[in-house]
């Protein structure tokens, strides 16, 4: 027994040595996993592995050759869980020092689902092989699952959910996104729940079932920017002032270096107290900070040739109640009068 266990170790040493130093010569990480299984190997099951080989040499009655044999399968097959869970760890570090954000929440969420699967699957085995009858287990398992997953809903809606969001990938972190009212930069999607950071430096905390049943306008994946105002000028402009308005709209947007093209500039609609125009462009950039600078831009051209042309901008113009003016009926017919 003795012999056969310090012979389990060299071998054990011997094959994690030469398997690192092949690794160290290659960049697949597969031999690097390989190399972490070996050493997670237990001293435990080196000693049980040595018992069951010595006792195959000993005239044991049947009873006994059974349970050293229970006793040796129970720890092979906890120890091969462990394998399992030491090559499920190493992937994840792998993917996590590869991808960022929402691919490495995914490389979580999927490790976690892999490790609870794993050790399910080698306990069942352990009990099976310690002579419990499993089939009732796992059909009491089934109904208990059944009313856990009723009672728990919630929950496992927002877990799915999270799969969801990192696998078919709306967003990811980093991306700054629209739900509903509320706007921010994503900073973390969790099984549960996914944050925002936003604007005012607040963090937004939605349940991932609810941030996938809204509508989510994700602002850093366009590719360009669409911009529109409308300029509101005084009644009383003349015709040819009215005709020189779309041109000089026109010739600021086009000054740009940002706009990516001219859509449009038209006398859009009469208002109780302006004449107002409408202008469409597109802008090359995503970026929110270079879309106020070119509109800035364009404004203050604007302002600048409306001035030169003799055009008044319109003022909102209020209608002031007798209330409002502090008048009494018989004031406002005094007034009149």
């Amino acid at each position: 027994m003795a012999a056969s266990a310090v012979l389990l170790y060299l071998v054990k040493c011997l094959a994690v040595r030469r398997l690192a130093i092949i690794a160290e010569g290659t960049h697949t990480p597969v031999d690097d996993w390989l190399v972490r299984m070996l050493r997670s190997t237990w001293l435990l099951t080196i000693l049980v592995g040595a018992a069951w080989m010595g006792s195959q040499m000993l005239d044991l009655p049947s009873k006994q050759h059974t349970w050293m044999w229970r006793i040796t399968a129970t720890t092979l097959l906890v120890q091969a869980g462990v394998w399992g869970d030491s090559l499920v760890r190493s992937w994840r570090g792998h993917y996590r020092r590869r991808e960022t954000g929402a691919s490495a929440t995914s490389a979580a969420i999927i490790d976690f689902v892999l490790r609870l699967m794993l050790w399910i699957v080698f306990t069942l085995m352990v009990l099976d092989n310690l002579g419990f009858n499993i089939t009732t287990l796992v059909a009491s398992l089934g109904i208990s699952g059944i009313a856990v997953a009723l009672a728990v809903q919630n929950i496992l809606g927002d877990l799915f959910a999270s799969l969801s969001i990192v696998l078919d990938k709306p967003f990811v972190v980093g991306d700054f996104i629209i739900v509903d009212d509320k706007l921010g930069s994503v900073e973390y999607i969790g099984l549960k729940t996914t944050r925002l950071r936003g604007l005012g430096g607040d963090q937004i905390i939605f349940s991932n079932g609810d941030i996938l049943k809204a509508r989510i306008l994700n602002q850093t994946r366009m590719q360009m920017r669409r911009a529109a105002f409308i300029l509101r000028v005084r009644h009383g402009t003349g015709e040819e002032q009215l005709r020189l308005i779309p041109e000089i709209l026109k010739n600021a947007v086009l000054a740009q270096s940002k706009t990516a093209n001219f859509e449009r500039a038209h006398f859009s609609g009469m208002g109780e107290w302006s004449f107002d125009f409408e202008t469409v462009y597109w802008i090359k950039s995503p970026d929110y900070f270079v879309f106020m600078d070119t509109q800035q831009a364009i404004f203050l051209s604007v302002v600048r040739e409306l001035d030169a042309a003799g055009i008044e901008l319109a003022v909102p113009m209020r209608l002031m109640v007798p209330d409002q003016l502090n008048l009494t009926p018989s004031k406002i017919t005094e007034e009149v009068v």
